[in-house]
């Protein structure tokens, strides 16, 4: 093998696969990069055997070839180097690169010991605009849980009902829901949690077509030059729309920007009451209060002005009611509930298209 690329591109294509590379792993190759040419293309490849990112970048290919290098050492030698033009030749397993002033040699290992993932079998294909899948997944992620006792909250719901598509996530003690696009096929896939942070890391912040291919083991992401292929979590995801309520006996509208203030306040009181708070809507004031208290350290009560239907009080973890007001867009926010022990929701109320929930606590 033996080649010219330029420092840019071949960086940029080390960040993008290199994390996925593991060095925990019984398998001491999987801590590799593949580098492989094809045709003028120069792909670096790398795998967990749970996920596998591939990215593609131009090159001036001379003598075509493969190998695996140490994906850590790869990426900051490479990171390091100025801008230009990078020679790589293959002398068996070792690999030379050099530019204008540095010469360096990587041991590998040879690419046929690599792991391959299984190809996706009856495609099934759809396209979604990357802005849109990254504010998705932004608005959901956080919510997936990180127990591997049980494994299906650790990933993402992509579900089709009535032709819409929606993406969710719980950890039981609260879940989010996100209405997408329009699909005209059913679907109902679960993906882990984990890959979905690798993919939201690749799709860039523009409006790039993102093309969608899966089976009933796998799922492939193309993002112009990448590819991520994950494989799906098996299992049924549990009935979430139960959880949801219809109606609520109480309600407050009011800024988002007011509610993040007051519960961020009070939160550094809640610290010592693993982020208690207690919620006060009292119609007759039109107020809404957070109140909490830490016998160690004090109390402290912090309201703001709000249109109230009805009052109430309800317990909930501040942290959060903190990450769901984060993942709403909107300026105005509806924080609506039922008794002390029924499931709170917070969203924007002039769309429909994202519901957050929140189980209460004992007060």
């Amino acid at each position: 093998m033996k080649l010219q690329v330029t420092q840019e591109n071949l960086n940029k294509a080390l960040n993008s696969v290199a994390r996925v590379a593991s060095s925990r792993s019984t398998l001491p190759i999987l801590a590799n990069v593949l580098i492989k040419t094809d045709n003028n293309l120069l792909t670096v490849s790398a795998t967990n055997l749970n996920i596998a990112i591939t990215h593609s970048i131009g090159a001036k290919v001379t003598t075509k070839g493969s190998i695996t290098v140490p994906a850590k050492l790869m990426q900051e030698f490479i990171s390091s180097l100025p801008n230009g033009i990078i020679n790589l030749e293959l002398n068996g397993t070792k690999l030379k690169l050099e530019t204008d002033k540095y010469n360096s040699i990587i041991n590998g290992i040879i690419s046929e010991d690599y792991p391959v993932m299984p190809s996706i079998n009856n495609k099934n294909n759809w396209k979604i605009s990357s802005l849109t899948l990254k504010e998705a997944l932004s608005q959901v992620i956080f919510t997936a849980s990180s127990d591997e006792t049980r494994p299906i909250l650790t990933g993402i719901l992509f579900s089709v009902i009535n032709n819409n598509l929606y993406l969710v996530a719980t950890d039981s003690y609260r879940l989010a829901e996100k209405k997408v696009i329009k699909l005209d096929h059913e679907m109902n896939i679960l993906i882990p949690a984990s890959s979905t942070h690798d993919l939201l890391r690749i799709l860039p912040d523009n409006d790039t077509e993102v093309l969608i291919t899966y089976d009933e083991n796998q799922i492939k992401f193309k993002i112009n030059e990448i590819e991520l292929l994950t494989r799906l979590l098996n299992g049924t995801y549990p009935d979430y729309k139960q959880l949801i309520p219809k109606q609520f006996s109480t309600s407050a509208v009011l800024k988002k920007t007011d509610l993040l203030n007051v519960v961020k306040v009070s939160s550094l009181f809640a610290r010592e009451n693993a982020g208690s708070i207690k919620i006060e809507v009292n119609k007759e004031d039109s107020t809404l209060s957070v109140k909490s208290i830490a016998s160690q350290i004090g109390e402290n009560t912090a309201s703001a002005e709000a249109k109230i239907n009805n009052s109430g009080e309800i317990t909930i973890n501040a942290r959060y009611l903190l990450e769901a007001l984060n993942a709403i867009p909107g300026e105005i926010v509806e924080f609506s509930f039922n008794g002390k022990l029924e499931p709170t929701i917070i969203k924007d109320p002039k769309k429909t298209d994202y519901n957050h929930i929140i189980m209460p606590l004992k007060s």
